[in-house]
């Protein structure tokens, strides 16, 4: 199913003088998101009784069609999710022995524009892209699915860490979406969760470098998104996907990276351990940096934006707006 989309403001207002919904290209009136809610009913009512590991088969089958990977994970935030587990999070290996290209050439960059200008972005933004770089990279692990709400609760109970995220309504754990990706905490949330697990598990927990998670998700090839080089709305959960919130992790497994990483091109965005800092010699002036000066690096898409952020070189960060919403996941090694 396809959502159309008003980007027309963009062409008279920059994104962070309008509003939400305007930013969003929704109407001032209610618009319905692309689920079927008495299809989603009936097919749930289908899957009762079934177990949880084999509803955890299901959400990740990609021969399975959305509403039967939605259902099954809306039931496994109900049941408890065996995929998620706050102390053994499921880890991934990300192979390196050689050097790495990470970022945009220069010369591409008009290109990048004229593809996404309808969505109002601008030179600078993909200008912080560029150069393009080689690194030398060494193999480190990175988590299958972004931290959940259910393992940010685990961390919140257990260290009354004082910053309870504002997605969660009136500050109630929302047990609807226990495998949901935990969005809207800081960075220095972010960096204390790391922190936090590290000791209690005796691992060496942290936020990826941006060009960690870059390459985890572009991959050995430099796919522009984590799936290849098409934008596809039908494996991700962008505002193109008409779902308009956030997701249970692993729902779009044909969006995974190659390495098999999954919700890195939407879902929600992802801080990383790095602020912003030029490829090149001439540092990138845009609306983050004159409006917040030093500020966290994000990667990756969300429901909340569209395509443009999906892209696995795009560097972006935690403007004061709703439509912002931050989360993040963790590396090892």
């Amino acid at each position: 199913m396809r959502i159309d989309l008003d980007t027309s403001s963009f062409k008279k207002k920059e994104i962070n003088t309008m509003s939400d919904r305007e930013a969003m290209g929704l109407p001032d009136f209610y618009r319905p998101c692309r689920i079927n809610y008495k299809e989603l009913e009936a097919t749930m009512k289908r899957l009762s009784g079934i177990r949880e590991n084999l509803l955890a088969e299901m959400i990740e089958n990609p021969k399975n069609d959305f509403i039967i990977r939605y259902a099954s994970g809306l039931m496994l935030a109900s049941l408890g999710d065996p995929r998620i587990d706050c102390y053994s999070p499921q880890m991934v290996k990300i192979s390196s022995k050689k050097e790495v290209v990470i970022g945009l050439a220069k010369e591409k960059v008009y290109k990048v524009l004229e593809k996404y200008k309808r969505f109002g972005v601008i030179e600078e933004w993909i200008l912080k892209e560029t150069p393009e770089i080689s690194i030398k990279m060494k193999s480190f692990k990175m988590a299958k699915y972004p931290v959940t709400n259910s393992e940010y609760l685990e961390f919140l109970k257990d260290t009354k860490f004082p910053e309870i995220p504002t997605s969660w309504e009136f500050g109630i754990y929302p047990s609807s979406k226990a495998n949901h990706p935990v969005y809207t905490v800081s960075c220095d949330a972010a960096d204390t969760y790391c922190e936090w697990l590290s000791k209690k598990t005796g691992r060496s927990f942290r936020l990826p470098t941006e060009f960690e998670w870059e390459f985890a998700a572009a991959g050995p090839l430099k796919n522009e998104f984590p799936w290849g080089n098409e934008f596809n709305p039908d494996v991700t959960n962008t505002l193109e996907s008409g779902l308009f919130q956030s997701t249970p992790v692993g729902l779009f497994p044909m969006g995974a990276s190659s390495f098999g990483v999954m919700d890195m091109g939407g879902n929600v965005e992802e801080y990383v351990s790095n602020d912003y800092f030029p490829y090149g010699k001439e540092k990138v002036e845009d609306d983050l940096s004159l409006t917040l000066g030093t500020y966290r690096i994000a990667r990756g898409g969300s429901f909340t934006r569209f395509s443009d952020l999906a892209r696995c070189s795009r560097r972006h960060g935690r403007y004061p707006s709703d439509i912002y919403v931050m989360g993040f996941r963790l590396a090892e090694g």
